[in-house]
């Protein structure tokens, strides 16, 4: 399924039936009179989180849409049948704007949760509601109220418990791979990665989920490369996960980029919890390891793991790190 993390949708809830004119006219019956009942209400249009969708992909083909109308009132006061609600489920993260993209109307961070975006005209009055002592054949009715319509925005914001984040080709995917049952695409060229991936983890009786963040170059945050649009992402990861090419000339360079995106983005990125992970040990000897360590782990104030993606073990010591990073 294609990622897509932003959507412009119309949705118009349904109008309110009107109210009914009606007067008795039964055989043998002496005294008729006003018998007219309410039209129903129109259905709204809610919003209800879905917890296996990680896409907004399905409204990119369906943009607009519309609740039920509730039915006119008619005789002997029956009341008109109230429109169907219309139910739009969307992704964990999902959070509704304005026709402006700037106004934030909801944010949906709780699984089930729902937010009525367009709610339903109220239906109309029958004659019956107008008869008084004074006014024993009221001809009055009144109409259904119009139901609410707006353009809005959908954005989707992932929800993991951890992010990978690193330059791009640092085996961010390679390793979401190894972690969890995640099948991203691998390549050994920059931007392999257009989208966010997710996956779960399983450790004991323990899940993490995870989200693969497309590589941040120099200049994302004014939207270089891939661009802003994967950086509001990581906002909503627990903890992340940095992942730096261990054969790269120079890892303080490689990580500073990386915090420095961050930073312009947003400096609250940088209070979430770190985890640098320095991937590809296994292209050189242990020796210049254990030097390139050394000196890269000066002045750093997170933990710096080891680990390349074809060992199991190495991949296991990771995914056993983690859980201490989401519980």
């Amino acid at each position: 399924m294609k990622f897509l993390d932003q959507v412009k949708i119309y949705i118009k809830a349904g109008n309110g039936g009107d109210g009914s004119p009606s007067f008795r006219r039964e055989k043998f019956v002496e005294f008729g009179g006003p018998d007219g009942g309410d039209g129903g209400k129109g259905g709204s249009i809610i919003l209800k989180t879905e917890e296996n969708l990680n896409t907004l992909i399905d409204y990119r083909y369906q943009q607009h849409h519309k609740a039920e109308r509730g039915e006119n009132g008619s005789g002997q006061n029956r009341t008109g049948r109230s429109g169907e609600d219309l139910i739009l489920k969307v992704p964990l993260g999902t959070q509704v704007f304005e026709e402006d993209n700037k106004t934030l109307l909801f944010d949906f961070n709780k699984k089930g949760e729902k937010y009525v975006a367009a709610a339903g005209g109220k239906g109309g009055l029958g004659n019956t509601r107008f008869k008084s002592s004074t006014n024993r054949a009221p001809r009055k009715f009144t109409k259904g109220n119009i139901g609410e319509e707006f353009t809005i925005w959908l954005q989707l914001k992932t929800i993991a418990d951890i992010g990978i984040i690193g330059l791009p080709n640092a085996g961010k995917s390679s390793l979401l791979a190894a972690l969890t049952n995640a099948n991203p695409k691998i390549a050994n060229y920059k931007f392999t990665t257009l989208n966010p991936n997710l996956g779960v983890a399983s450790y004991d009786d323990k899940e993490i989920t995870i989200a693969d963040i497309p590589g941040l170059v120099e200049g994302a945050h004014e939207g270089v490369g891939l661009g802003i649009q994967f950086l509001k992402h990581i906002e909503r990861c627990k903890s992340l996960l940095h992942l730096i090419d261990v054969t790269n000339l120079d890892l303080n360079e490689s990580y500073n980029q990386v915090k420095n995106e961050l930073k312009s983005y947003s400096a609250k990125l940088l209070e979430k919890k770190e985890l640098i992970v320095l991937n590809k040990i296994d292209l050189i000897d242990e020796e210049t390891a254990n030097d390139i360590i050394d000196n890269f782990s000066r002045e750093k104030n997170c933990e710096i793991m080891t680990m390349t993606t074809l060992e199991k073990k190495s991949v296991s010591k990771i995914k056993a790190k983690l859980l201490s990073y989401v519980s």
